[in-house]
């Protein structure tokens, strides 16, 4: 693991991704939390030296809906020193109308696959510099039920768009590290999942509200199968820094069908691994992005 460097939390100010920037930081890790909002990104940064005073931490805005934002914040990283990883946390969970980002595509692909793929092919260049560097990928149990995605998504449900957009988002991060080692490069790609971490069962943060109420009966039944999204990003957490680490691996939670529990190596759907269909991705990818990976 590169020990020099920052570690990029994209959506680090908010949610699983909070807490990801909070642990590395308690790792001793430099932390720079990539988000649209700056007011918020303080907010996090406050909470997070409350716990861990004198955490090396910073801000750079990104707005995921929008290349233009993509490409400003890559080229303000880029020059910004060392980059050790990239946890590509951020995207959309929820939108339950037919909606797409500022550059038009459907909004769970363009937000969740498209913009993490355009910003690790520009920040590509200084993750290769540093030994070690790592490009850590969230993705989701819920894959498992996705469909094959061969060309841009239509106006599905916006479940069925979000298991695509997960779908995309670990076939991608698969593919990265098989290229990664057929060209001989030592970064590694890995992909994490967060397990079943509803904010029901999150801790609260000074400044920041984590958790939404849930009636009691409800929580005691989901209580069985589900944890907060302090332990849900874990696995990341694990995936950026952990020495056990391998590039092409899942890791999420060890217990209960990945539901939850502490970091264990993992196993995704076939189509997660489909060479082909990931391929087909990239190149999909590489031309709505206009930027590609120079290896």
């Amino acid at each position: 693991m590169a020990e020099h460097g920052a570690v990029v939390v994209t959506g680090g100010s908010n949610g699983i991704g909070y807490f990801i920037s909070e642990q590395l930081a308690q790792a001793g890790r430099p932390v720079i939390i990539a988000a649209r909002n700056a007011e918020r990104a303080q907010l996090a940064m406050n909470a997070i030296r409350e716990r861990v005073p004198g955490a090396e931490l910073g801000f750079q805005e990104l707005d995921l809906g929008s290349l233009a934002s993509v490409r400003r914040a890559a080229d303000a990283l880029a020059g910004n020193g060392p980059l050790a990883a990239v946890v590509a946390n951020a995207g959309v969970v929820h939108d339950h109308g037919p909606a797409s980002t500022s550059d038009g595509f459907e909004l769970f692909f363009g937000t969740n696959h498209l913009a993490h793929f355009g910003l690790l092919a520009r920040l590509f260049p200084a993750l290769r510099a540093t030994p070690g560097a790592r490009m850590v990928h969230l993705g989701s149990l819920s894959h498992l039920w996705a469909k094959p995605v061969t060309g841009l998504p239509g106006e599905r449900s916006w479940f069925s768009n979000y298991q695509n957009s997960k779908l995309a988002v670990m076939q991608f991060g698969f593919e990265l590290d098989r290229r990664l080692r057929a060209h001989g490069i030592e970064a590694r790609s890995v992909v994490a999942h967060p397990g079943n971490a509803p904010s029901a069962f999150t801790p609260e943060r000074p400044g920041l509200h984590l958790r939404e109420p849930i009636h009691p009966l409800l929580k005691a039944v989901v209580g069985n199968f589900s944890q907060g999204k302090d332990a849900g990003a874990w696995p990341a957490v694990h995936a950026a820094i952990g020495e056990d680490v391998q590039g092409g691996a899942l890791w999420g939670p060890g217990r209960l069908f990945q539901l939850l529990g502490r970091p264990a190596p993992a196993k995704a759907s076939a189509q997660a691994y489909d060479g082909g269909q990931a391929t087909r991705l990239w190149q999909l990818s590489a031309e709505l992005t206009g930027v590609d990976f120079d290896f």
